[in-house]
């Protein structure tokens, strides 16, 4: 059916469906023997991006939405798709990311507020203002010797005694201002750290020489973008799929509505109106069963998550242990068209095992949770190349998966 005024049953289907997480069941088989670079593509169709982060008590943070959507694959083809075939890109999306290279034009426009110290970092926008001249030396290290590392960069050989972000180095602060100005970009990674190069010694030269549209049109396409993505969403969501401002987003919708590119919805229990793509079909069901990275485009926007699933979610890597209400590094976990359970993974590469530190189910959870959830464990545990699954005994589900698992 067409969306007009959706229930948020109907809603989130709609969601799940535009993230390609509608098609597998939660004991899904590979959806082909091998995944390559074709279904990594058609991954992208649906996320647009792989956000990036450092934190690996489970694996890199983009590997896990492909793997979500995948099943289990080798990461070695996404690399190799960003670092070889330069089919990506990394920069500033929603937060830092892995794109699709044809979206470089589509954030020039940011770009260029960075190198006029503006939409960046505080220490990154202050190094440019206070220390021009350095800046400048480091370009022309990079132009000299790239691809390299900010520890291969000239005067990179000690910690600033001025915190300029993150007690990064000055060589450090001013690569990443060059990285957002677009100035310079990321050649490759060597033990995920980036090493640095020109884009026009790592991009293809038909992304570099593509025209540069207007803020306002990026914006809207961009906009189009994040309704695709998203299925459905109100302007906040939109905006925030490429983190550009309401005050931004509001005007660009209003284009985009009396064009016909956007139609105006609404959803049960949200108190803003929300847009779809016209033509968007809503699935009558979805057989959807993954577990989700806290940087997952599905859940990534806390209030839109809890608005769609009623799942309240926060990520607590940097509060205090015994402040934590659900764990460290928490992964929802899809079944059908709602998130069910949540659970604290970690993987312990020396015993070679999954740990599962705590276990929790959502109200009105199925009873065969447990056991959907114990399969995409074992899943996710053969993926990472561990040969068991442990279940610590904290959390409401922690007895039962446990039970499921044995």
């Amino acid at each position: 059916m067409q969306p007009q005024d959706l229930t948020i049953a109907q809603a989130r289907r709609l969601a799940v469906a535009a993230q390609g997480l509608g098609g597998h069941g939660p004991s899904r088989q590979r959806p082909v023997a091998v995944a390559d670079r074709r279904h990594l593509r058609r991954t992208l169709q649906h996320t647009s991006l792989f956000q990036i982060d450092s934190v690996n008590v489970l694996a890199r943070a983009h590997y896990l939405p492909a793997y979500s959507r995948l099943g289990p694959y080798d990461p070695a083809v996404l690399d190799a798709m960003a670092y070889k075939h330069r089919e990506l890109f990394e920069y500033w999306g929603h937060e830092a990311a892995l794109l699709p290279v044809d979206l470089h034009p589509l954030l020039r426009w940011r770009m260029k507020r960075a190198e006029a110290g503006l939409g960046t970092w505080k220490g990154v926008a202050r190094i440019k203002e206070e220390r021009p001249d350095y800046v400048e030396q480091v370009y022309d290290d990079v132009v000299a010797r790239g691809p390299v590392t900010a520890g291969e960069v000239a005067e990179d050989t000690a910690r600033s005694t001025e915190s300029w972000g993150w007690n990064w180095s000055p060589a450090k602060t001013a690569l990443e201002y060059l990285f957002w100005s677009g100035r310079i970009t990321t050649a490759s990674r060597k033990n995920f750290e980036r090493r640095y190069d020109l884009p026009e010694r790592v991009l293809p030269s038909r992304v570099l020489d593509a025209p540069t549209p207007d803020q306002a049109e990026a914006h809207r396409e961009l906009l189009m973008i994040g309704a695709r993505c998203h299925g459905v969403g109100t302007v906040g969501d939109l905006a925030d799929y490429f983190r550009l401002t309401v005050p931004q987003a509001r005007p660009r919708i209003a284009e985009l509505l009396e064009s016909g590119r956007l139609e105006q919805v609404s959803v049960q229990g949200w108190a803003q109106p929300a847009y779809v793509v016209p033509g968007a079909i809503v699935p009558r069901k979805v057989a959807g069963g993954a577990l989700l990275v806290p940087f997952d485009p599905l859940v990534w926007e806390r209030d839109r998550t809890e608005r769609l699933f009623g799942f309240r979610y926060r990520i607590e890597i940097y509060v205090p242990a015994h402040k934590r209400e659900h764990g460290y590094y928490v992964l929802p976990f899809l079944l059908g068209d709602r998130l069910v359970a949540r659970v604290d993974l970690k993987a312990d590469r020396a015993a070679k095992a999954l740990l599962v530190q705590a276990a929790w189910t959502e109200p009105d959870a199925p009873s065969h949770t447990a056991d959907a959830l114990g399969s995409e464990l074992r899943l996710m545990a053969d993926w990472l190349g561990l040969d068991d699954v442990v279940v610590a005994d904290r959390g409401d589900l922690a007895g039962a998966l446990a039970t499921a698992l044995t």
